[in-house]
């Protein structure tokens, strides 16, 4: 269900005593293929999802900005002469993490009182973190006056430090790129070893992505992602090359053959580099609309997200599984960092309410509850609205 504005607009009256003066938006994101591999230099292949982060905001004379969310109780505040240091409330570190960027980058700031509402679920994988730093950085730079004052990429890049340095989150570049760079009914085919990136046409009116949620919550700043980050580093440094990215196929068979490469390392490194594989390919069987074979990619990495990455679940495993048996499914697999989250179902857009009444029917009858589905196309990243 879309945001009510106006609702937000009475709301932010009441919470701070004056009309909003202006709004901007940041999509959240699934990632159609290509997981894990952002940090390794690889490619990825997301889209903005119909899902989004407002932030409405008015100037202030002052130099403090206030921070608050429909979405938290509790608000913050900086003021920008002033240290900016995360703290709490735990949710505004993500805002403070990109003030302080923007006044490092020296951008000439405003005081300001921004209101934030978000549709993108917490905790299910779809970039919620993303989503509201780039509508956070949207908010201070219109504030300003400045909007359009960074590039995109640096944009991106200025919201990835933010996460990295305030929230002690891992996080790749992907997020925050197609967050910054969606278009409408087009995947965002990213290089993020040079940040090279490509818009990949996803328009077809008779495709639909379905998005399930298993309502199993995830951070990625809990230690498990962290640990594969390292492990995949390790790896790398054991086939002697800068990133799994300039690995191939044959060196890690040489390098397993040789003792070089065992355990965790060796399955780790076998689905980054199939992943960086699948991705390019996913890629061209999209510009070709080719869905068959898509979907196999997709079942693919799957697979090996399961077996060689170990971030699946036994929840994400069930919606796959299950869609597999839909009619006008073409594929599916887990989108996100893993641990739970959400998965994804590419499909016939004829056949849409059908198959999401089978998962969902599958899914209660073995957990008990049932697994929010919705639909989404390829939509626009960052802008402002208002």
């Amino acid at each position: 269900m879309a945001i009510d504005i106006d609702n937000l607009r009475d709301r932010f009256e009441t919470l701070y005593g004056l009309d909003a003066c202006g709004a901007v938006r940041a999509p959240g994101r699934v990632n159609l293929i290509g997981e894990h591999t952002d940090y390794n230099g690889g490619f990825v292949l997301p889209i903005a999802i119909e899902r989004e982060t407002l932030a409405l905001f008015a100037r202030r004379e002052d130099r403090k900005v206030n921070f608050a969310s429909r979405q938290a109780q509790e608000r913050a505040q900086i003021d920008l002469d002033g240290p900016i240091e995360p703290g709490e409330p735990r949710w505004a570190n993500y805002c403070k993490g990109v003030a302080a960027g923007l006044v490092r980058h020296g951008v000439p700031l405003a005081g300001a009182d921004i209101l934030f509402s978000s549709d993108v679920p917490l905790g299910g994988g779809l970039s919620s973190s993303a989503a509201l730093e780039v509508a956070a950085a949207m908010a201070l730079l219109a504030a300003a006056g400045k909007v359009g004052a960074l590039e995109p990429r640096e944009l991106a890049r200025l919201c990835q430090k933010a996460e990295h340095d305030f929230t002690g989150a891992p996080c790749g570049i992907m997020d925050q790129s197609i967050a910054v760079m969606g278009q409408v009914g087009n995947a965002l085919l990213l290089d993020c070893c040079d940040g090279q990136a490509r818009q990949i046409p996803f328009d077809d009116p008779a495709i639909v992505v379905l998005v399930a949620d298993t309502q199993v919550k995830h951070a990625i700043n809990d230690g498990g992602y962290a640990a594969r980050r390292q492990q995949c580093f390790a790896a790398a440094t054991r086939l002697g090359v800068r990133t799994l990215r300039d690995a191939a196929a044959t060196t890690i068979s040489r390098a397993q053959f040789a003792g070089k490469l065992e355990g965790k390392e060796l399955m780790r490194a076998r689905h980054v580099v199939g992943e960086i594989d699948r991705t390019l390919k996913a890629a061209e069987a999209l510009k070709e609309a080719d869905y068959k074979r898509f979907g196999e990619l997709m079942y693919a990495s799957h697979a090996s997200l399961r077996d060689n990455y170990e971030v699946s679940c036994e929840e994400l495993d069930l919606i796959v599984e299950a869609a597999t048996k839909c009619k006008g499914v073409y594929g599916a697999r887990m989108t996100g960092g893993g641990f739970g989250g959400c998965a994804i179902i590419l499909a016939s857009f004829r056949r849409q309410k059908q198959i999401v009444k089978a998962i969902q029917s599958a899914f209660a009858d073995k957990f008990g509850q049932p697994c929010p589905i919705f639909a989404t196309h390829a939509a626009a990243g960052a802008s402002v609205i208002a």
